[in-house]
C-alpha cells in the first residue's frame, strides 16, 4: 500500500480579504475532491489574503497509481488562471507488514 501527498503553496491574484480567498481555495479543494478522489484542505497560511497552502493525499495499492493522481492534482492546480503555483512539495510512503519507507519528489 502506497500513501501520496503533495503540498501546494499558492499566490493568489488580486485578493484583498479573507473572503475572497475563501472564494477562490474552496472550489479549487472541491474540484481536487471531485475528480480524483482524493482528500484535499486549505492547510496553511490561513492568516494570509494573498497566500494559501492546499494539502492533498491520496491512497492507493502501486506507487504508480500515487504518483499519476497527484501529477494530475498538480496540472489542475497550475492550470487555474487566477492563482500562481509556487511549490508543490510531495511525499511517497511505501506501507508494508513489517516496514514502512519515506521517499520525497520534488
Amino acid at each position: 500500500m502506497f500513501t501520496g501527498s503533495v503540498a501546494f503553496d499558492l499566490l493568489l491574484g488580486d485578493v484583498r480579504s479573507l473572503k475572497q480567498k475563501r472564494s477562490l481555495v474552496r472550489p479549487l479543494v472541491a474540484e481536487l475532491r471531485r475528480k480524483y478522489d482524493v482528500s484535499a484542505a486549505e492547510a496553511g497560511h490561513l492568516d494570509l489574503h494573498r497566500r494559501a497552502l492546499v494539502g492533498v493525499a491520496v491512497v492507493a495499492a502501486d506507487r504508480a497509481h500515487c504518483v499519476d493522481v497527484l501529477d494530475a492534482c498538480e496540472r489542475l492546480v497550475a492550470g487555474h488562471p487566477e492563482l500562481e503555483l509556487l511549490s508543490a512539495r510531495r511525499q511517497l510512503v511505501k506501507c508494508t507488514d513489517d516496514e514502512t519507507s519515506v521517499g520525497e519528489d520534488e
